[in-house]
């Protein structure tokens, strides 16, 4: 994608219209170069690749979620700290190109086929701007022409979520007709399908929010987004050619994904991918193995109790899981858990020679430190060196999806259940219950996530989503949805400390890894363990690392820091600025 973005920008130098894309042309000539050809209308489209709306970084999407304990609380979820004068995002200048594009792509000397193609693609990037919009502020003004700036439009209010979600849907279904592409190689460019994934994320997004966010009196209309976010899926599932990847076997085929330089093609419809020799390369190691440059984000025990053990049960099932040790919790568990976090004979690669790594408490907080971006090499360790490919849409969320609208709308079947969550419950190495849905609710999922959903079904897949698409930037926009937004304060807590000054190894490999004390640090210390003081204050200051039971328990993060959901956050509030060049924008409500 980055050789294209070069290639447009050198490419422009010879097109006089290419050089401000989102302003009209002067001259009707130049117009008639981008828009009289194939080559004019791929140059333009190739230009959306590149737009400020888009993910920049999907490794790290997940910073704000439930699940990840991080270096500082977000000010958005500490009370009274957030304002409209913080926020941001009322953007509109990539919209304005858009549609530029689709108003002038009428050229009759291009065969009209060609045009809907392209004309597709410029729909489907309106329909992810809008898409993103509506996630962020709820109400927005449908702008569907290019304006000028003394447009009076520029000063009306906002739209009404329903025709702008309407329009939206236009737009994407658009896009699944017309886009001619239905495999790219190279996993880097809008397909047909790659249109049929980003339908079915829209719609289940949709639907299950007008289920749920009930405030909306939108509910009689859920179920037509979900059957649409289904019928999406089964689009692509019937006819996309797409698998679940199994090469390298059960213990490494899940994060393989993440960790290779090419996009896994059975897998993977789009990526972004780096290249070396254009110095196009993501920081995944850094950000996630440094304790000054990322936010050092570290699973909670709350969340990965969730992970199931290997013959499908639920690891909470044993009356013993809150004492269990490390070093046991992350045994005979779905094979996706060693995958994700460093645990058992995990190791890194340190100057050409493997070595044991077990978790490391400069880089994590609570004893969950995640692996599933990062490169085994240390090398990758140093800055924005990563080579490897960042999955954007991949068919494993495609059967997310299709198993959760089915679910929502009480139609999934055990032969559904089968092909969707089983598939990849089996590629996690989980025996039992892949082939029928379940009929028993876990206690646990309902009381630490899903108190109002009784239903087994909706459970398990929300189960499977949540450890499925772990860290990849979806589990914010899930909260939000499922109306959990709640689960944002939850406690950030860690693995099991059964003792102070109590050396443990935590992966069992003759090495003490970690001791945990108060106080003065115990002496003589022990070459090579590292000591963790979790006091109650360190000096005058309150410790943000202590235990849960004073000299024993879960690790705790950060817990004398507020943090507290309110019904207003479902919605950032309209920056202040842009509020006060436009007053008739209105405020989203409890933000005023």
């Amino acid at each position: 994608m980055k050789k294209q973005y070069i290639w447009i920008l050198l490419s422009c130098i010879g097109f006089t219209a290419c050089k401000k894309l989102d302003q009209e042309p002067e001259s009707t000539a130049s117009k008639a170069v981008v828009f009289g050809s194939e080559s004019g209308l791929k140059l333009y489209t190739n230009s959306f690749y590149g737009m400020g709306f888009l993910p920049k970084n999907a490794t790290t999407g997940d910073e704000m979620s439930d699940y990840l304990a991080i270096r500082s609380v977000p000010t958005f979820l500490q009370p009274g700290a957030f304002a409209a004068n913080l926020s941001s995002g009322w953007t509109w200048t990539d919209l304005r190109n858009i549609n530029y594009f689709i108003e002038n792509c009428n050229d009759q000397s291009v065969p009209a086929a060609i045009r809907n193609n392209y004309l597709g693609i410029a729909r489907y990037f309106r329909a992810y701007f809008y898409m993103e919009k509506v996630k962020r502020f709820g109400d927005v003004p449908w702008i569907g022409k290019p304006q000028n700036i003394n447009d009076p439009n520029l000063y009306a209010g906002r739209d009404k979520r329903e025709l702008v979600m309407d329009s939206v849907l236009a737009d994407i279904d658009f896009a699944c007709a017309n886009i001619k592409a239905t495999n790219d190689p190279t996993r880097t460019t809008i397909t047909k399908y790659v249109a049929y994934a980003y339908k079915s994320r829209i719609c289940l997004f949709e639907g299950t929010y007008r289920k749920y966010h009930t405030e909306l009196n939108l509910q009689a209309s859920a179920n037509s987004w979900l059957i649409n976010a289904a019928a999406a899926s089964k689009e692509i599932m019937d006819k996309g050619g797409y698998s679940i990847n199994m090469t390298g076997g059960a213990g490494n085929s899940y994060r393989q994904i993440f960790t290779s330089t090419a996009p896994v093609a059975a897998e993977v419809l789009q990526a972004a991918v780096s290249d070396l020799t254009l110095n196009v390369l993501n920081d995944a190691n850094w950000w996630w193995t440094s304790g000054t440059y990322g936010a050092k984000a570290s699973f909670t025990r709350t969340f990965i109790n969730t992970y199931l053990k290997i013959d499908g049960t639920p690891f909470t099932n044993d009356p013993a899981y809150k004492t269990i040790l490390f070093k046991d919790e992350v045994k005979n568990r779905d094979l996706r858990l060693k995958q994700t976090i460093r645990s058992g004979d995990y190791k890194r690669i340190n100057n050409g020679v493997q070595v044991p790594a077990p978790p490391v408490f400069s880089y994590t907080f609570t004893g969950y430190q995640p692996i599933k971006w990062t490169l085994d090499d240390m090398y990758y360790d140093a800055g924005a060196l990563n080579i490897n490919s960042v999955a954007l849409f991949r068919y494993a969320e495609v059967l997310l999806n299709y198993a959760e609208a089915k679910a929502e709308l009480g139609t999934l079947t055990d032969q559904e259940w089968a092909a969707t969550i089983g598939v990849l419950r089996s590629r996690a190495g989980i025996t039992g219950g892949i082939s029928v849905k379940p009929i028993i609710a876990d206690p646990y999922l309902i009381a630490n996530y899903f108190p109002g959903i009784t239903d087994a079904t909706i459970l398990e897949v929300r189960r499977e989503r949540g450890i499925e698409l772990s860290l990849e930037g979806h589990r914010f926009s899930d909260i939000l949805r499922w109306k959990r937004g709640p689960l944002m304060g939850q406690e950030w807590n860690g693995f099991y400390v059964p003792a102070l000054n109590t050396p443990l190894d935590l992966n069992e490999d003759g090495i003490l890894d970690v001791a945990f004390y108060q106080g003065a640090k115990p002496t003589p210390a022990l070459a090579g363990l590292t000591y963790v003081d979790v006091s109650a204050t360190l000096g005058t200051t309150k410790n943000s690392q202590q235990l849960k039971n004073g000299t024993s328990g879960e690790l705790i993060w950060m817990n004398e820091i507020a943090r507290k959901w309110d019904d207003k956050m479902y919605y950032y509030p309209i920056p202040q600025a842009d509020l006060q060049k436009n007053p008739a924008l209105g405020q989203n409500p409890g933000w005023k």
